[in-house]
């Protein structure tokens, strides 16, 4: 898996959730088909009147999430901005073109009141529940740093075994010279490990990454 393929299983979704928070700091989510996809970019349409568009305005930030049949989730997170003027009639026509229902819901003239943003440098996070054990990649593209997430096993780990055996999906194994290590990209990131570990040797990725 890569960000490339995250960013095609999305386009084959076609009907993705967007996320905003608003001027009162209360998360909005809407679906969002009108999108065209390129490898490194994703551009949008909506209208200027919108509270979408306002939220997207006044800050960028977005999270983007679609779910596949295979029980994939795909989470894509970047800051979204307008196009510039002289393209927006060029990604209009792009989106409609690839999109043809949307000449129903902005005929003729009226697509004028649309406004194309464009997501470019963004980290994608995949999630497959489809599988045992479960599995999860973090990818960036352009200059982004996503945030580590879920747990790590310190150096003040004893060796009991407590963790692994009340890991759902065993994604802990014990280390040739050290502690136990936590598989990362098999873990759920529930905090099992860390609610049961008898010396509290395990500590959040954010919480290790604050440290130094």
């Amino acid at each position: 898996m890569d960000a490339e393929t995250c960013v095609k299983k999305l386009s084959y979704i076609g009907v993705l959730y967007f996320a905003t928070v608003d001027e009162n700091g209360a998360p909005q989510v809407r679906n969002i088909s009108a999108i065209h996809y390129e490898p490194d970019a994703l551009y949008f349409f909506t209208a200027r009147g919108k509270e979408f568009c306002r939220q997207l305005l006044a800050d960028g930030r977005v999270q983007i999430s679609g779910y596949t049949m295979y029980k994939e989730n795909i989470r894509l997170s970047g800051r979204a901005a307008p196009v510039p003027e002289e393209e927006r009639e060029k990604w209009i026509r792009t989106i409609f073109e690839e999109q043809p229902y949307l000449e129903n819901v902005y005929p003729g003239d009226t697509k004028k009141i649309g406004i194309v943003f464009c997501i470019r440098g963004f980290s994608i996070e995949y999630f497959n529940l489809g599988v045992n054990p479960i599995f999860r990649e973090t990818y960036e593209v352009g200059d982004v740093h996503a945030d580590k997430k879920g747990y790590e096993i310190t150096d003040a780990c004893i060796g009991c075994g407590k963790c692994l055996s009340v890991c759902p999906q065993k994604a802990i194994e014990k280390g040739e010279a050290g502690p136990y290590r936590i598989m990362q990209e098999h873990c759920l990131h529930c905090g099992s490990c860390f609610e049961n570990c008898p010396v509290k040797a395990v500590v959040s990725c954010r919480e290790a990454t604050d440290a130094f």
